[in-house]
């Protein structure tokens, strides 16, 4: 790598701490925040203090908000009986999009034994909790089709299953405009085991 000024070199290692930024990349970024105005550059590490400052997890979902409890656990037109279990924040994005009406909760990870991620270390407990007190009809766990997801899926629906509360699975399968020829064998399985009669 070329030897940069220091304030350069700084911001382009900060930079490549992004997911998905490598050395390239960030070079291109800290040279365009090199080049923007003052008002630009002063305006972009305000919104990073902004967000630092301002944003935390609602104590109800541990999604992120700048609200607590965040604008889904409190809105009077959300099944609030209703409860989609994601892994991630953004993966909220992607369920709303569908005009899901329930609400949620955010693990903020999934098991993962190999790299130390057991069940105390996702934020699950007051899901447990939520349950326990009889606030919810439906449990929907829709973690990724991932030997990760599946398993941090079944560890919740084992922990659940003594309680009054239904729990349900998201489909997965074949994706739309896909061709079956490339579907591994986990997909194929999981695609024929949610085969539903066709409509005529």
């Amino acid at each position: 790598m070329p030897r940069y000024a220091e304030p350069m070199a700084r911001l382009i290692d900060e930079l490549k701490k992004l997911p998905g930024v490598g050395t390239k990349t960030a070079q291109r970024f800290a040279f365009h925040i090199l080049r923007s105005n003052d008002d630009d550059a002063s305006a972009l590490a305000e919104a990073v203090r902004g967000l630092k400052a301002s944003l935390r997890l609602c104590s109800v979902c541990n999604n992120i908000t700048d609200v607590d409890p965040c604008v889904y656990c409190t809105s009077p037109t959300r099944n609030q009986r209703l409860v989609c279990v994601v892994e991630e924040p953004t993966n909220i994005d992607a369920v709303e999009r569908t005009r899901f009406g329930g609400v949620y909760h955010v693990l903020h990870g999934t098991l993962s034994p190999l790299h130390g991620v057991g069940p105390e270390q996702l934020r699950g407990r007051s899901l447990i909790e939520r349950v326990e007190r009889g606030e919810v009809d439906e449990v929907i766990l829709a973690t990724s089709p991932t030997l990760e997801g599946e398993a941090t899926a079944s560890w919740l629906a084992g922990t659940l299953r003594g309680f009054p509360v239904r729990i349900t699975r998201i489909a997965t399968g074949v994706p739309a405009g896909s061709d079956i020829e490339y579907a591994d064998e986990v997909t194929m399985a999981h695609a024929l085991e949610g085969r539903h009669e066709m409509k005529s």
